[in-house]
């Protein structure tokens, strides 16, 4: 297929072959995603250290937080496709997380009587109902830029995909560097993650004409009337809304609980009532890698709270002579997704054209067996050196790389699954399910994160009740990973894939690329975990 022309023709608006609005989309995303993972890599110290909160407490705020950026969306999502267009939307939410970003770095005295606690609450509450808004959207840009079956969609997907990790990396680096240092600290940290956001802001405004007019409101006449204004209104009111959610972490365990069963049910009772039997037994494939992918998110999110204060406390981060502070290891899931993703993506490649790519749910359970051998890798290796020695730093390392490979068994293919296995109408219900499933996860991690939290014991202690949990989230992942790998072929078969059909051609927004038969998503995801 010969690589079709821009729409409007013009070849002047290219760069190294694509759309010039690529690289406008590709560097907001990258700074972006520099201020949201800088931010995320300190935030847990910021909620232990700063303003004094017990491990469990810190843990369980930090699990609602995640948990409610990955809710936002849906609704950032919902207006921008009825009313806004993607590109107000992103430039609404733009302007919230950079307001929010700022507002982070106000500490205040610290301590939970302080008033400034309150700009902390606000600040966290602009970040997920902007990350709701600009998540949603810019990645659905990328894809606009080019018709259905123009080629250079799954290329233009790996570069914004390039930066989206960048970001991640460098803002975990400098945002965790400046803000641990003794001579900076949490405003310094916090800064530089609102300037990184502002600089994105900044770039997705000047760019605004090499966007060739894509995202733009469906029907502007909808919004005509105030009505443009009651909606960022709306958006403004979920910022209450999180604001008051997020220092009351119960009420996100209802909602999901609520709405998560809700949301399973109503998915379930389609399935039975209205659908044929084979797109019926799809949705129960995709029901059951849905419930398998909480289970890998609580396990390997323990990356921002627990696994972040362990490293803190008990391992020697010593490297060359060179100390990084604890933060900075937030940079190694997004370096190795870099490095690793095309491997991975060569090796389904390879594997599939000689007939051995594993299953989808195959897969998935060979991702939670990873995620749960990475804990046990640690744990093996503290008690190997002595609980009363500093952890050597290798093995966060190594921690890491297996909880990413593990990553990018699930990920990018759960993503793939859900796209291939969803009837046309129930594709957007089945994706908002399986990010629904990502919050809750996230939640989940929160609670676990709670348990490692020894209150009122000695350092040595501390450590072996953290140990103690990782050993049995660790052995408990391996078993559930074991049982999903032996009923595999049986989910495999409810998937049908000898009888999967194209809808559209082309219709895949995700850059994955499909093999013979076998729905598993060769090429990667813009973003390889739901993270948003």
């Amino acid at each position: 297929m010969a690589t079709q022309a821009l729409p409007d023709g013009d070849s002047a608006g290219t760069f190294f072959g694509h759309p010039k609005g690529l690289f406008v989309l590709f560097f907001a995303e990258m700074w972006e995603r520099f201020s949201y993972y800088g931010m995320r890599a300190l935030l847990i110290f910021y909620l232990v250290q700063h303003w004094l909160f017990s491990d469990s407490e810190a843990s369980i705020i930090y699990g609602a937080y995640t948990a409610l950026v990955y809710i936002a969306p849906v609704v950032g999502g919902y207006l921008a496709d009825r009313y806004l267009g993607q590109r107000k939307a992103v430039l609404f939410g733009a302007v919230l997380l950079t307001f929010g970003h700022f507002f982070m770095a106000f500490e205040g005295d610290g301590g939970q009587g302080s008033a400034i606690m309150n700009v902390f609450w606000l600040a966290l509450a602009l970040i997920i109902v902007g990350s709701g808004f600009l998540k949603a959207n810019i990645s659905v840009m990328v894809g606009q830029l080019y018709p259905r079956t123009d080629i250079r969609r799954d290329p233009a997907y790996t570069i914004f995909y390039m930066g989206i990790n960048m970001g991640a990396a460098l803002g975990s680096l400098l945002c965790g560097y400046l803000g641990m240092h003794p001579d900076y600290g949490w405003s310094y940290g916090f800064g530089a993650a609102g300037v990184g956001m502002l600089l994105g802001l900044v770039v997705f405004i000047w760019g605004k004409p090499l966007l060739l007019g894509r995202g733009e409101p469906k029907d502007p006449a909808a919004l005509k009337g105030g009505r443009e204004i009651g909606i960022y209104a709306v958006g403004l009111a979920m910022v209450g809304l999180c604001w008051l959610a997020i220092q009351y972490q119960e009420l996100v365990g209802w909602v999901l609980a609520v709405f998560g069963l809700g949301l399973v049910t109503y998915v379930l009772w389609i399935a039975v009532a209205k659908l044929p039997a084979e797109e019926r037994d799809r949705i129960f494939a995709a029901m059951f890698l849905i419930f398998v992918s909480i289970v890998f998110w609580a396990l390997f999110e323990q990356a921002g709270s627990s696994l972040n204060l362990f490293t803190d406390r008990h391992v020697d981060r010593s490297i060359v002579g060179f100390e990084p502070t604890a933060a900075m290891f937030q940079s190694l899931n997004a370096i190795y997704i870099v490095l690793l993703a095309p491997v991975f993506a060569g090796l389904w490649l390879w594997l599939g054209r000689r007939g051995w790519e594993p299953s989808t749910p195959m897969k998935f359970g060979l991702g939670v067996v990873q995620v749960g051998l990475g804990f046990l890798v640690l744990v093996w290796g503290a008690q190997a050196v002595g609980v009363g020695v500093p952890t050597p730093v290798i093995l966060i390392f190594l921690i890491y790389l297996l909880h990413t490979t593990g990553e990018l068994c699930l990920s990018p293919v759960g993503l793939s699954a859900m796209n291939r296995l969803s009837p046309a109408h129930m594709a957007s219900l089945i994706m908002g399910t399986w990010f629904f499933a990502s919050a809750t996860g996230n939640f989940a991690a929160g609670l676990i994160a709670a348990a490692t939290g020894a209150e009122g014991v000695g350092e040595e202690s501390g450590k072996q009740v953290v140990l103690g949990v990782y050993s049995t989230v660790g052995w408990y992942a391996i078993a559930i990973g074991i049982v999903v790998m032996l009923i595999s072929p049986f989910v495999k078969k409810l998937m049908h894939l000898d009888s999967l059909k194209d809808d559209v051609e082309g219709d895949d927004l995700l850059g994955q690329a499909e093999g013979p038969g076998e729905p598993q998503g060769a090429g990667i995801h813009p973003e390889t975990r739901p993270r948003v």
